[in-house]
């Protein structure tokens, strides 16, 4: 099928923005030398005019499939669609080191377009997770020629998304580790370990030591993967050149940014946000009901992020359109639907929900109590279901009552509610623990229990507890405060909020062995019990951003 119609019938099927395609001219395997002599693979979808503004797009993921269609869409949108694999991936040369060389490669990248005949002075950039760090590494150096940046489950910085809670992301690093492996192993034999179930990597989350997983998951050692399990400290000197944070507040190009409340990068991207509008910016902010790779997500990517194009590649760089009345647009959860805010967070009131005893959450102080207890074992680790994860079979909202009929699994369930509570923002909670062990993790989860009985996960978070960061007070009791994931969600009337407190979610994150050994090294695993106070002098509590609240109705 000619390539001009793909794009006409793709742009009608995805309801894309309404234009007039013209020709695409296809260059493919475009030799684009970097300052050290290596050579990056480039494609070029030229438009039908010659002198057009420029559209680069940097990946790890071959130029192939969906960046085949991007290419072409944008070109026929009059865009020259530059799209390039990053070194030692998709023919490229070099040796690929994620986040090292993006800056470089694209700064060198950046000089060659401008020495292309049709350079029209004016350039955006368009990235999908890793493409997206590739983005933030050029974006400040880029200066008044990038135009508009779209930015889709994404963040400037993946230190924080790596080691969430200074735990290990597990499950995201192991897998995005063995996907890009798995671009070397012939075609056949990676659809046959995909219609197995993977069951090498199932194998390699569930081994010890974690220096020897990526071998099981793919047969070979992942330099990276073992740089990642030795550099986890927050002060390694490691990272410095691997993220890009500190760049943000330099970036002049309007931005429009694309999630999903149950993405694994969503609140380093929010950070992104809120990095951006102190210095003044008005970033686009689109979140939905999206995991990282959830089809509606691309979808939603490829409309905003074209009309995002659209409206600032055309015309002189001070001729900005006019500001939206709402740059926010966010879907709430459960019955709440999409909205449109002025700002993210919005205005809310802070609401402390409280744990109280016979594992009940009520909006109301705590009582006097006995605490709750449980026993961690990490060599039966409390598994992780749903929730921000990289493949999207496995991610987002799940029936979680099988994980919470554990003995090692705490829940606090509120009475139903006489109406709605609807949280929108930020999400926390500050346990009070005493542990056996000195070295333990808390995972704190929120879900939505409906009439049924179903208990869905809206959002949790983990923290790792070491002696050094969390020191006891005189009775030995630890104060943990945890960051859940941010939310939208709407609790509906007649459903019951419940929170789950255990000591892990395996293979999301790493489980903790308890004995404070290296995270690479570490094999023994000592078992603990742990105990969840809730009492007046140790109030443990959820803490939600209030929209529209109301009390629970009395239990029955």
């Amino acid at each position: 099928m000619p390539g001009r119609l793909v794009a006409r019938l793709a742009a009608a099927a995805l309801r894309l923005p309404v234009t007039r395609p013209g020709p695409v001219r296809v260059t493919r395997d475009i030799p684009v030398r970097a300052r050290d002599g290596v050579v990056l693979r480039t494609d070029h979808y030229a438009p039908h005019r010659a002198s057009a503004p420029a559209v680069l797009i940097r990946t790890p993921y071959g130029r192939g499939g969906p960046l085949r269609l991007l290419g072409r869409l944008l070109a026929a949108r009059g865009r020259h669609a530059v799209i390039q694999s990053c070194r030692g991936t998709g023919g490229s040369g070099g040796t690929f080191a994620p986040l090292v060389h993006e800056r470089d490669d694209g700064v060198d990248t950046l000089d060659w377009l401008r020495r292309q005949p049709w350079w029209s002075g004016a350039f955006g950039m368009f990235g999908v997770s890793y493409q997206g760090f590739a983005q933030w590494a050029l974006a400040a150096d880029a200066g008044e020629e990038l135009r508009a940046m779209v930015a889709v489950v994404t963040a400037s910085a993946t230190r924080d998304s790596t080691y969430a809670g200074e735990s290990f992301a597990l499950d995201t690093v192991l897998t995005w580790a063995e996907l890009l492996h798995a671009q070397t192993v012939p075609w056949l034999a990676r659809q046959r370990e995909l219609k197995r179930g993977q069951p090498r990597l199932a194998a390699a989350l569930d081994h010890l030591p974690l220096a020897e997983a990526d071998r099981v998951a793919t047969g070979a050692r992942i330099p990276f993967f073992q740089e990642w399990l030795r550099h986890h400290t927050p002060e390694a000197a490691y990272w410095r050149e691997r993220v890009f944070a500190d760049r943000v507040a330099r970036v002049g190009a309007p931005v429009v940014m694309v999630t999903g409340w149950h993405d694994i990068f969503l609140p380093a991207q929010l950070d992104d946000y809120a990095t951006l509008r102190a210095t003044g910016a008005r970033p686009r902010l689109v979140i939905g009901p999206w995991t990282h790779g959830s089809p509606g997500l691309f979808v939603a990517a490829l409309r905003e992020g074209l009309t995002w194009l659209d409206e600032h590649l055309d015309g002189p760089p001070d001729d900005e359109p006019p500001p939206r009345a709402a740059p926010v647009r966010l879907h709430v959860g459960g019955p709440g639907g999409w909205r449109d805010l002025p700002d993210w967070p919005p205005p809310t009131v802070q609401t402390a929900w409280h744990l109280h005893p016979g594992g009940e959450l009520a909006a109301r102080p705590p009582v006097a109590s006995t605490a709750d207890r449980f026993r961690y074992d990490p060599a039966d680790p409390t598994p992780s279901l749903g929730g921000p994860l990289l493949v999207a079979q496995r991610a987002g909202p799940v029936d979680n009552r099988q994980v919470e009929a554990r003995p090692d699994v705490l829940t606090y369930t509120s009475a139903p509610l006489v109406e709605p509570v609807e949280v929108i923002g930020p999400v926390r909670a500050e346990l009070h623990v005493r542990s056996e062990l000195p070295h333990l993790d808390v995972f704190v989860r929120l879900c939505d229990v409906d009439r049924r009985g179903r208990s869905w996960n809206v959002c949790d978070g983990l923290v790792r507890v070491t002696p050094e960061r969390f020191p006891t007070d005189s009775s030995g009791v630890l104060r943990v405060p945890v960051t859940l994931w941010p939310t939208a969600y709407r609790f509906a009337t007649g459903h019951r909020l419940r929170v789950q407190v255990a000591g892990g979610a395996h293979p999301r994150w790493a489980r903790n062995p308890g004995t404070g050994e290296p995270l690479g090294t570490a094999v023994t695993l000592r078992a603990g019990w742990r105990q969840v106070l809730h009492g007046p002098a140790h109030p443990s509590a959820l803490l939600m951003p209030i929209v529209h609240s109301a009390p629970a109705s009395p239990p029955i």
